[in-house]
């Protein structure tokens, strides 16, 4: 039973398209539980559940923020991107938006190294130091800034292993997910009918395609983290 009142109306959920799953010949039976009905060969989502465990995940993440946890949300997919980026920097979390690089949780000293690296050239670009070199260097040295800014930029303040990673499409980011659960990381995750629901801590059963769908869970999850922020700068 959640703890607060996360305001998530059913009617909002149905608009944003939250409840649509896929082609029902691409399912995974373990969603069964969460799938209403059939509708013309799709899947749709039992919207009072996913209410429930958004509504869970949203206790979670307050109590989380609260406590000055750190969060990770993943999704690369082109509907997500832009999602996942204004999402994160609302709330002040860190966010992987282009390319999952293997092994950027379990091989973290590789991922420090980078970070640094990234660091470093970002002060010298900042410095001028960069203009000063020789052209061929200086271009080098860019393009190592722009491949570290793209696929690590979401991610540059990040000091240590997150405390939740929150996932957006289970099945697109399936190398995210199995590093946190290799390493024990406590994992959300938009799980859409294809996918397998007891791979996540915290499932939540929703439309993981449309823009709206994911922007609706998005909104709800970094609304909650930002209160549980506030809760904890106002703490003695």
């Amino acid at each position: 039973m959640t703890r607060r009142y996360w305001n998530i109306n059913l009617e909002e959920m149905m608009e944003a398209g939250v409840h649509f799953g896929h082609d029902t010949r691409k399912w995974n039976p373990r969603m069964a539980p969460y799938i209403y009905a059939t509708s013309k060969g799709i899947h749709i989502i039992n919207l009072m559940r996913t209410a429930r465990f958004l509504s869970e995940a949203c206790d979670v993440v307050f109590d989380a923020a609260s406590r000055g946890n750190q969060f990770l949300i993943v999704g690369t997919k082109k509907t997500a991107a832009r999602l996942v980026a204004r999402a994160a920097i609302r709330a002040r979390c860190h966010y992987v938006n282009k390319k999952w690089l293997g092994g950027m949780l379990t091989n973290w000293s590789t991922t420090e190294t980078r970070l640094q690296k990234f660091r470093n050239l970002r002060m010298e670009q900042r410095a001028g130091r960069l203009a000063r070199l020789p052209k061929r260097d200086a271009a080098m040295l860019k393009r190592q800034l722009s491949h570290l800014r793209t696929y690590l930029g979401g991610i540059k303040y990040m000091t240590g292993l997150p405390d939740i990673v929150i996932i957006v499409d289970q099945q697109e980011e399936y190398k995210a997910l199995r590093e946190c659960i290799t390493l024990g990381i406590p994992t959300i995750s938009l799980i859409d009918t294809n996918s397998d629901p007891d791979l996540a801590d915290m499932p939540i059963p929703a439309n993981d395609d449309a823009i709206g769908s994911i922007r609706f869970i998005l909104t709800k999850l970094v609304f909650a983290i930002s209160e549980g922020r506030s809760s904890h700068i106002g703490n003695p």
